[in-house]
């Protein structure tokens, strides 16, 4: 508490130059971010294909990937530099002071006296934001569903799901958020300047309440699950759950066909009860073994306790944000700097601490990539070690091809942004010789199928 205390007055100084600082920190990343994107630009104009892979890949479908990676890469930077602009424009055209400022008028116009205050107006002002942010990034997500992921054959969503799908994302966002963001101001409230040990115990019992409600009211809302089928799939997965001890409650297909040609499969729930959902995708172009050896996978990160590691750093890092918004909650020069003369409003304190954020973020992202690309290299050996090491690298190189990854990567671009080793490594610790394609297999590869969502 001293500590936090001494930061807090040393950054609370008359005329600090917190504009100048954020802006620096924003452009600083995308600068960052942009030569390392341009690092990787150069690797994806490469004509071959790495030689571990000239076996498995023909040159049609490796020319594709390329295509494919380069538009991706466009695009990043594209986008990059449209939320920069915006973030600019949001910072020096003084946006959050008068949305607040509107925020408090529409209160004033259109509610009684006894509903006004500052976690009233916080929830207009919140709702009122993700609006204008939603508005201003459809030409981006409409760009990338409808000609992006379209002309390499990923999209299958019309115009109307994509559409119904962000009204109920808002509106989502209105009927959980009204209660979390109420209780989260009046924590800070009336807690004083310990909110942070109060509001972090609030966080754990939020993701608590979200992995119980999510398959019983979120989900239902934008997918259908159905009861995998009998079947030699549902079998060995049920054998390798009662292998693994693993407290396996139902076995899901979800319907991903609807949105994408991506695929995924993944497990969620509470620790004494867990759902394994595969996605019809995946179900589709693979072979019942191969299915069986990526949940092998899915589930040696449980089995090693890498999602109870996870979640475990996760409230750390939950823990030290809060802590920290601590000094900055109170920085009147931090609002005033912003517009915010008069008033402090807890809520733009925290998206402009959010900001100040950004270098140690970085670091952060860095270190958890360097972590979780430890854990899939663990998880690969673990299903290796459950016999599925030939089933496992058929599968990876299938949804390489399938997906139009990238086939290879910058080392500097891939330690910051990957969280997955690339295909090369994951293939050389599992023993992967090597060997040639059928014609079959190369002409089913040179269409477009799947690109995992969370990669294997």
């Amino acid at each position: 508490m001293w500590v936090l205390e001494q930061l807090a007055r040393f950054l609370d100084r008359p005329l600090f130059p917190w504009k100048n600082v954020l802006v620096g920190f924003s452009v600083g990343q995308f600068v960052l971010e942009g030569l390392l994107s341009l690092r990787q630009y150069k690797v994806l104009q490469r004509t071959k294909a790495p030689k571990v892979l000239e076996g498995e890949v023909t040159q049609k479908v490796f020319d594709q990937s390329q295509a494919y990676g380069r538009a991706k890469a466009k695009f990043g930077l594209v986008s990059g530099l449209y939320g920069q602009i915006q973030n600019l424009a949001f910072i020096y055209g003084d946006v959050l002071p008068k949305l607040w400022s509107i925020s408090g008028l529409v209160l004033a116009r259109y509610l009684p006296g006894q509903f006004q205050g500052e976690i009233t107006q916080t929830l207009v002002f919140i709702f009122g934001f993700n609006i204008l942010s939603t508005i201003l990034s459809v030409p981006i997500s409409y760009y990338q569903t409808f000609v992006l992921e379209e002309k390499f054959g990923f999209n299958k969503q019309t115009v109307k799901l994509w559409v119904t799908d962000m009204l109920k994302g808002q509106m989502l966002g209105i009927v959980l958020g009204t209660p979390i963001i109420s209780a989260v101001l009046k924590i800070v409230q009336k807690t004083g300047n310990s909110f942070f040990y109060y509001l972090w115990m609030f966080g754990v019992f939020v993701q608590i309440f979200a992995i119980t409600i999510y398959p019983i009211v979120i989900l239902p809302l934008f997918n259908k699950l159905s009861p995998l089928e009998p079947g030699a799939i549902k079998t060995g997965v049920e054998d390798l759950a009662k292998k693994l001890k693993f407290p396996l409650s139902e076995l899901h297909v979800i319907d991903g066909s609807k949105r994408s040609a991506h695929s995924n499969a993944y497990f969620y729930g509470l620790p004494w009860k867990k759902h394994i959902v595969i996605y019809d995708t995946l179900l589709e172009k693979s072979e019942p073994q191969e299915v069986v050896a990526v949940l092998s996978h899915e589930l040696g990160h449980w089995s090693l306790s890498h999602t109870t590691k996870l979640f475990g750093i996760a409230q750390f890092h939950m823990f030290y944000i809060f802590a920290l918004f601590s000094v900055f909650v109170n920085n009147k020069s931090l609002y005033q700097s912003f517009g915010f003369i008069k008033e402090q409003p807890i809520m733009v304190g925290f998206l402009l601490f959010s900001d100040a954020l950004a270098p140690m973020d970085a670091v952060v992202k860095l270190l958890m990539n360097i972590l979780s690309r430890k854990f899939e290299f663990e998880a690969d050996t673990f299903a290796q070690g459950l016999g599925f090491s030939d089933e496992l690298a058929s599968s990876l190189l299938k949804l390489q091809i399938q997906n139009l990854s990238t086939m290879d990567a910058d080392p500097i671009y891939a330690s910051y942004h990957y969280s997955h080793p690339i295909l090369t490594e994951r293939l050389a610790a599992l023993g992967w010789k090597g060997g040639k394609v059928t014609s079959s297999k190369a002409e089913d590869s040179e269409k477009p199928v799947k690109a995992a969502d969370r990669e294997l």
